[in-house]
């Protein structure tokens, strides 16, 4: 029974690639628009070039174009304009009887016309963030080996992620931790697009976002302008596509994620509006009952995802959207010992974001966007010590918060940009919870804590970014942002530089500086009044590096960065411990810790090299390393080396296309051995849990960390269907990788946790 799962789906894999008669001469529909990235004004007259045959067509005053009778395959689209630089989009899908749609955003040029240009605009760079940024396209999102699907899993396998744990999605970006992350869908701020999510951070366990929902996914490292804030690392924008305004198309789903399935069409007769619509299941736990599948944990969770556009008037455009995840889990303690958990209980959680966005095109020159967004996320949660069997924590939380947000963005001329916005949040948040008398990670006992409050107030914020090209070849953006917090009187200015210099056709220099600041956790904060005088976590980003073009598809990029963090919380009665990382090295959840002082200090440090191959035949790649180190200082003024410092993270991936039917690809990722700090053998005997050695905090390392997965993708055009399955084997070797240890009660010595072996997982996506 161990691999029968595996062995169904080679049986469902390979049934269908022998069975039935395949239609000939399927064709489909491409169809887009073009605009300026720039003022996101149409752009008539683009050419657009299919492949390198000779269909094509230009884009009408609108900037709409339309390819018809397209046979079905996979394809580049180039796109050029007098006076932009080129563009290509690869991985267009043509599918039987269906329409895809394609958004394309030009530059205005850098390179004067008679200059030599190699550049074919198969990288999405965006001149106000030229460091530490990277894009991906939906189909590079699905076809991902080791991600399922999963936006988040894709990019573990940058350079600036650290690898910590198979079993979470958690982005550890540049020493950071989880909580440091901001989630943009469709410009509306999403607290969390994970599963399970992690109160007070932003992973957890799988995504909500299902690939086939996507236009494109953009993830920001570091240096990112001042029109983000409250976030101390990262920025991640999904931008998901618009419904078909052609023709109804549906799929079904059954994957890794759930079963489930979507679709999308247009709205009345004149086609000015569209709507999208997925929605999905998991069926782990109708599977853990009957089939070995390395866990007896059934866990079971959902997800919602909505959207309609409309054209309101000419140039106006309204988007409402909607994302929806519902979890539960409810393992008990014979599970939790089968399994190796440290803590099992009863887990109710329900997340959901509903927002609005109107964007209006003024003139050629200007645009606004404005958007009224509404997050809720209720935890109904009761946790016990697996070794004990003793009640840890009751947790009765349900967080809201109201944000409205307005932007306006002009470009003054050809050299002279401008943009400004500002945002305010009304947070309303109610806790009703319950935090046992306990054991603390270093062996002390702490009494009962009820935390029962109601939190209500408001966080506003503004920001400016003036962006001017002195030449046609440097641009340079500078920008500050202000952000008042009345809960703890905290008002923070956090000015920001970045600059790019093509300083040739194939070499870009750059470089970035920035400050940014983040609110702790309300979860955290709402534990004491004294915490009102805390401020806020700080961080101070440098960054410097290069990208070379090698060839028009395939780019270097050099990046060292320097990350150093003030005002972190710590915690008086643990001084030696750092307190954000609290769910990495105890249970995966926050306890209760009353007053906090803000003398927590960290530093991160790298180097990254990347080597993109974008898809322009059969071949497409992406080969990474870094090198960094990252420590943290508590509330002793120790410097010790922090929980997610993997010091060496290398990561080989790529595929190849055999024809328009068969696909294979394939990742490999080595990482250094993280810290852990071991336990005190005889205090944790004494006690009969885990108790740290607070002599030797982070003073061992995990052993390495290394996986290879593999993929195998089939399609099929029938006369008016599609149908694309794939194989996956996680862990291709079985490598044993070890997550942490735990103290094993009833023997009485320290174990490891093992993360995930050898899995095989298949999916199957049919089109309608």
């Amino acid at each position: 029974m161990k691999h029968l799962l595996f062995i169904i789906a080679l049986i469902i894999f390979f049934g269908i690639a022998l069975a039935g008669v395949l239609e000939a001469g399927q064709t489909g529909t491409i169809t887009g628009k073009v605009t300026d990235q720039g003022t996101s004004q149409p752009l008539p007259g683009a050419v657009i070039r299919l492949g390198a045959g000779p269909q094509g067509a230009a884009s009408d005053a609108d900037g709409n174009f339309k390819l018809t009778n397209v046979p079905v395959g996979s394809y580049v689209l180039h796109i050029s304009i007098l006076g932009y630089k080129p563009a290509t989009k690869t991985d267009i899908i043509v599918g039987a009887e269906r329409s895809v749609h394609v958004n394309v955003e030009l530059q205005e040029s850098a390179i004067q016309a008679d200059e030599v240009v190699v550049t074919a605009g198969y990288f999405n760079d965006r001149p106000e963030q030229p460091v530490s940024s990277i894009s991906f396209a939906a189909e590079e999102v699905r076809r991902a080996p080791g991600s399922g699907g999963d936006v988040s899993r894709i990019i573990l396998g940058l350079p600036s992620l650290a690898k910590v744990n198979d079993q979470s999605n958690s982005l550890i970006v540049r020493g950071g931790s989880p909580m440091e992350n901001a989630f943009y869908v469709d410009g509306i701020e999403v607290p969390n697009i994970n599963h399970f999510p992690t109160q007070g951070a932003t992973g957890g366990p799988i995504g909500i976002i299902d690939a086939s929902l996507l236009e494109d996914v953009s993830f920001n490292a570091g240096g990112f302008s001042a029109a983000y804030g409250d976030k101390l690392s990262s920025v991640m924008e999904l931008r998901l596509k618009d419904g078909s305004r052609t023709s109804r198309q549906s799929q079904l789903d059954f994957n890794f994620a759930g079963i489930g399935g979507m679709t999308e069409g247009p709205i009345g007769q004149d086609a000015k509006a569209s709507y999208l619509v997925s929605v999905r299941r998991s069926y782990l736990d109708a599977l853990v009952h009957t089939i070995d599948i390395g866990t007896t944990v059934a866990p079971s969770y959902g997800d919602v995802v909505a959207k309609v556009t409309a054209d309101v008037a000419p140039g106006h455009t309204l988007t409402v959207l909607d994302v929806f995840s519902d979890d539960h889990n409810n393992p008990d303690k014979k599970t939790a010992v089968e399994n190796d958990m440290i803590f099992y209980g009863n887990q109710d959680i329900y997340v959901n974001t509903a927002g609005i966005t109107w964007r209006a095109l003024w003139s050629p020159s200007l645009y606004s966007n404005a958007s009224i967004s509404y997050s809720t996320s209720k935890f109904s949660e009761d946790y016990f010590e697996t070794n004990s069997g003793a009640h840890l924590v009751k947790n009765r939380s349900l967080e809201a918060t109201a944000t409205i947000t307005a932007s306006l963005h002009y470009r003054i001329n050809s050299v002279h940009s401008f943009e400004a916005g500002v945002v305010g949040k009304h947070l309303s948040d109610t806790y009703d919870n319950l935090y046992d008398s306990y054991t603390d990670a270093l062996g002390s006992r702490l009494p009962e804590f009820a935390l029962n409050t109601t939190l209500e107030g408001w966080k506003m914020g503004g920001y400016v970014n003036y962006m001017v090209r002195p030449t046609t070849a440097w641009t340079i953006t500078a920008g500050a942002r202000i952000d008042h917090f009345p809960y703890n009187s905290s008002t923070t200015v956090a000015p920001r530089f970045s600059t790019s210099l093509q300083a040739s056709d194939r070499l870009t220099l750059k470089a970035s500086a920035g400050i940014y600041y983040q609110t702790l956790p309300m979860l955290l904060l709402s534990q004491a009044t004294s915490n009102k005088t805390m401020k806020n976590p700080e961080a101070l980003h440098l960054i410097t590096g290069a990208d070379y073009l090698l060839t028009e598809n395939t780019k270097l990029t050099l990046e060292a960065y320097r990350k150093t963090y003030e005002s972190f919380p710590t915690d008086p009665s643990q001084p030696s411990l750092f307190l954000v990382d609290e769910v990495f090295y105890r249970y995966g959840f926050y306890f209760a810790h009353g007053g906090f002082q803000d003398n927590g200090r960290a530093e991160s440090n790298g180097i990254e090299i990347v080597l993109q191959k974008k898809l322009a035949e059969n071949f497409y790649g992406l080969a990474s390393a870094s090198y960094f180190t990252t420590r943290y200082k508590s509330g002793d003024g120790i410097w010790r080396d922090r929980g997610f410092d993997n010091r060496v993270v290398v990561a080989l991936e790529g595929g190849y296309r055999l024809d328009e039917n068969w696909e294979f690809s394939g990742r490999w990722i080595y990482a250094g051995g993280v810290p852990y700090t071991p336990f005190d053998q005889s205090a944790s005997t004494t006690l009969q849990r885990a108790v740290l050695d607070e002599s030797r905090i982070n003073a061992d390392r995990l052993p390495a960390y290394h996986c290879l997965n593999v993929r195998v993708d089939r399609r099929w055009h029938f006369a008016s269907t599609n149908l694309t399955a794939y194989v996956s084997i996680w862990n291709a070797y079985d490598r044993k990788n070890t997550a942490g240890y735990f103290w094993n009660g009833e023997k009485q010595r320290q174990e490891p946790i093992s993360q995930w072996g050898l899995l095989p997982i298949f999916g199957v996506k049919y089109e309608f």
